[in-house]
């Protein structure tokens, strides 16, 4: 069973994702975060073999959010899912060795994010 966890301050993109992933992907478990602090307290319930990460969020956000991620689950494949794509971001997601991608949340994206799952 595979397991996302979606963490982004928007509803409407966390509930893009949720579609997008649950259209080809039905038995996948699909929890959501609002922020870094909600998606770090989400970890000692949910162990997530993905997590699309947003960057601006209110209070901790998403590059924050990456390194006690890894901490508590040092397996998840992380892609940061951001409007922001200046170079220093894309650099920075490198170096923490994580995905990254740009929004809008589309079907496309997002499974071109789940491809690397396989990876």
């Amino acid at each position: 069973m595979t397991t996302v966890l979606v963490v982004d301050d928007s509803r409407v993109s966390r509930m893009l994702s949720r579609q997008f992933i649950l259209q080809k992907h039905s038995d996948w478990t699909i929890a959501e975060a609002a922020s870094g602090e909600e998606a770090i307290d989400k970890l000692q319930s949910v162990t997530p073999d993905l997590v699309l990460l947003d960057l601006n969020m209110p209070g901790m956000g998403g590059l924050a959010a990456v390194e006690k991620i890894q901490e508590k689950c040092p397996t998840a494949r992380i892609t940061l899912l951001t409007a922001n794509v200046q170079d220093a971001i894309r650099e920075r997601a490198a170096a923490l060795g994580i995905g990254f991608a740009e929004k809008p949340i589309t079907e496309v994206r997002i499974d071109q994010i789940i491809a690397t799952l396989g990876n």
